[in-house]
């Protein structure tokens, strides 16, 4: 009996230990899934990109558009908090995060435009977009990201209903958490530092 009891008790402790370890992050953990593994993009520079390109770094990409009144911006400038927050001790991890958005709406979102809407929060933020509407879809439907054009009363005036998470990539280019949303800078620093561990 005290021999069962032991190993009962072995069992809950490493079952307690696990848990701690799953737990361990504050968005969603997806690593291992079998979407949104990497893209080929072009960026406001008019160069072409790929998840790649950014190795090293912890990636945050985000889908949206720059006409956007609330959700980008507010995700962006929290993008900013987070990078000042990663450079708030010195070691400078701040400049081991790339933030990259991809626009829903290609047909307003030119290169200039989201060149000028990156640069106006931090001009290492990275804008980038498909070639083509069907490289968009077919990009959303990988990445399981829901965008849709919600006519205005003018033709120019429309806005674009979009999914508004993050996904966040580790330094060697896997795909590991999907922030969600109004999740705090504090939160969303503290899963970035645990990444470049």
């Amino acid at each position: 009996m005290k021999k069962l009891l032991c190993a009962l008790g072995a069992v809950l402790i490493l079952g307690a230990c696990s848990e701690g370890k799953q737990a361990a992050f504050n968005a969603i953990d997806v690593t291992g899934a079998d979407y949104a593994k990497g893209f080929t993009l072009t960026d406001h520079d008019g160069q072409p990109r790929t998840l790649a390109d950014f190795k090293g770094k912890v990636v945050a990409m985000f889908f949206g558009y720059t006409q956007c009144p609330d959700v980008c911006p507010t995700t962006m400038s929290e993008m900013v908090a987070v990078k000042q927050a990663l450079n708030a001790d010195g070691r400078g991890d701040g400049d081991k995060l790339q933030v990259l958005f991809v626009t829903v709406d290609p047909e307003r979102d030119t290169p200039a435009i989201m060149k000028s809407y990156m640069a106006a929060f931090d001009p290492s933020f990275v804008a980038l977009y498909a070639g083509s509407s069907e490289q968009l879809t077919a990009l959303a439907k990988d990445y399981k990201v829901y965008y849709k054009k919600v006519e205005g009363k003018t033709p120019g005036s429309y806005t674009m209903d979009h999914s508004a998470g993050l996904y966040l990539y580790d330094p060697q280019g896997r795909l590991r958490l999907y922030a969600r949303y109004g999740s705090s800078v504090e939160s969303l620093t503290a899963d970035i530092r645990q990444l470049l561990q």
